[in-house]
């Protein structure tokens, strides 16, 4: 029993991998939001999070396969909030990362992290994490306003970015991030068993 608790607990190198997977996922974020300026001009705060979600699904898909462990998930959020709350963004932005990633981490641990449709479902509500940084541009317009205005942005900047901010694009985001997350999911599943499983990665 006592060697069962301990094989269930985070140890050394399960911590390194999370970092790697974590800074994996940054840098995937990263692109996502650079790209979405080029190519959704107009609506690349509404979209951001979908596109994001796109293209992560092989790097969670292999945390959780990697690091089968209560935990692994909520610190990857974490740290993700921590990471929009340093470059500026508002508290809500760390707020939503680590909800999302303690309800993934409990939706995989209810599969005891091999259930494949749980993960998949653990996925998309993590996915709803990356709304944390955008989620004041609709329910917190002024303040948001106003440390635009702090940061030296001028009223065309702020107009420019508010011009498709309403309830309708709010569930275009909703809607976006669900179809790019399960489409995500289901292709870093795919990757998993035909190349990692095969090259021995997990």
């Amino acid at each position: 029993m006592k060697k069962m608790k301990n094989e269930n607990r985070l140890d050394v190198p399960d911590f390194i991998s999370i970092g790697i997977y974590t800074a994996i996922y940054y840098v995937l974020v990263t692109i996502a939001t650079f790209s979405s300026g080029i190519l959704f001009a107009g609506f690349a705060y509404v979209l951001l999070p979908a596109l994001a979600a796109l293209i992560s699904g092989c790097v969670y898909m292999l945390m959780v396969a990697k690091v089968p462990k209560f935990g692994a998930i909520t610190i990857m959020g974490i740290v993700m909030g921590l990471f929009f709350f340093a470059s500026g963004h508002f508290i809500l932005s760390f707020g939503a990362n680590i909800v999302c990633g303690i309800l993934a981490d409990i939706i995989c641990k209810i599969g005891k992290y091999k259930n494949k449709m749980l993960i998949l479902l653990s996925y998309i509500v993590f996915s709803f994490g990356l709304t944390g940084p955008v989620l004041p541009l609709w329910f917190m317009k002024d303040a948001y306003v106003a440390n635009l205005i702090e940061r030296g942005k001028d009223a065309g900047y702020i107009d420019a970015m508010f011009a498709s901010i309403n309830m309708g694009t709010f569930g275009i985001c909703c809607i976006a991030i669900l179809i790019c997350a399960i489409i995500g999911g289901i292709f870093g599943q795919r990757m998993m068993k035909k190349h990692f499983q095969k090259a021995g990665i997990i």
